[in-house]
């Protein structure tokens, strides 16, 4: 090897020393800086929801400086339009938890129904197939399920029902059970696939036939992801926006009728925020007062469903 080969593959190597040291450098750099961007962007959605949050408060006193929290909770009647007006959220609240009742009456059958056939009975190929069309139905518009609500899903219902009103709760109670099945379907599969094979395989040796392994041994091992699904998916129900501003009508109501027209407490923010009150008024700040109820209710939900999660998990 003459003395000029020496030489290049000398800087060569040099070469190859600084790239990497470099490239060392550069990867140190990033592992010291990603852990910062990342604790960024967590403080920046803490952030965000404290800032929603401190924004619903401070608008719910301002509204409970010129109505009483006792009228709010106790009267029965929600008429902030009239004059004086009433503001008891008792009608909206018994609106949504009528559509929320009725979408869990559709939804867990179904869902649950779904998802022991995707876990238990279903091939691999089958499994592909169905589960990405179920999802696909989490994934329409609300808006479009609130038409199907009101064009396709309460002519039928009236043809079954005669008195059953144009605008009414079981109509998108049904439709808003149909778009919470996805999720329910999901959720639970995931949960019952996680049960190991070894206690569904000494069920069946033990002479149970594929229905009993299903409802009595992979059932209640996965009580807990099940329970936690629905509950997650009537709390997704009882934030419905759409499908009940468009098919459950705009008439609050404190009974039990599903047959004649509602008003949840996301509709009636809807209706309001589409500038029906001044800002400043009574009323402009009444729907701070029922967003803030219904965080209430989405809160307890997901706690709860968090606190089943823990309670009854089955660690394998």
């Amino acid at each position: 090897m003459s003395a000029q080969d020496s030489t290049h593959q000398s800087y060569s190597v040099q070469e190859m020393i600084e790239e990497k040291k470099k490239k060392a450098s550069a990867s140190q750099l990033l592992e010291k800086l990603m852990p910062k961007v990342l604790l960024v962007t967590a403080i920046l959605s803490i952030m965000t929801t404290l800032g929603i949050l401190l924004t619903l408060i401070v608008e719910t006193f301002t509204f409970f400086e010129k109505v009483s929290i006792i009228e709010y909770i106790t009267a029965k009647k929600w008429y902030p339009f009239s004059e004086p007006g009433s503001f008891g959220i008792m009608p909206l609240i018994a609106g949504t938890i009528k559509v929320t009742l009725i979408a869990g009456i559709v939804a867990v059958p179904i869902g649950l129904s779904s998802a022991i056939y995707l876990s238990e009975y279903a091939s691999d190929k089958t499994r592909r197939i169905i589960k990405p069309i179920l999802e696909v139905l989490a994934g329409i518009p609300t808006i479009v399920y609130g038409f199907f609500a009101l064009t396709f899903v309460t002519p039928v219902l009236r043809e079954i029902i005669p008195s059953l009103e144009m605008f009414n709760a079981l109509s998108p109670g049904i439709v808003i059970g149909i778009m919470i099945t996805p999720m329910i379907a999901s959720l639970s599969e995931d949960a019952m696939s996680s049960v190991p094979r070894s206690m569904r395989e000494g069920a069946l040796a033990l002479g149970s036939t594929k229905l009993e392994v299903s409802l009595k041994v992979v059932l209640p091992a996965a009580v807990s992801g099940i329970v936690s699904s629905i509950v997650l998916a009537l709390s997704r129900a009882i934030g419905e926006t759409m499908i009940v501003a468009v098919a459950g009508g705009s008439t609050p109501n404190l009974n039990l009728n599903v047959t004649e027209s509602i008003q949840t407490m996301t509709a009636y923010i809807v209706q309001v925020s589409q500038g029906d009150a001044g800002y400043g008024t009574t009323i402009y700040y009444s729907i701070y007062a029922v967003g803030f109820t219904l965080f209430l209710f989405t809160l307890l939900m997901n706690l709860l469903a968090q606190f089943i999660s823990r309670k009854f998990r089955e660690e394998y």
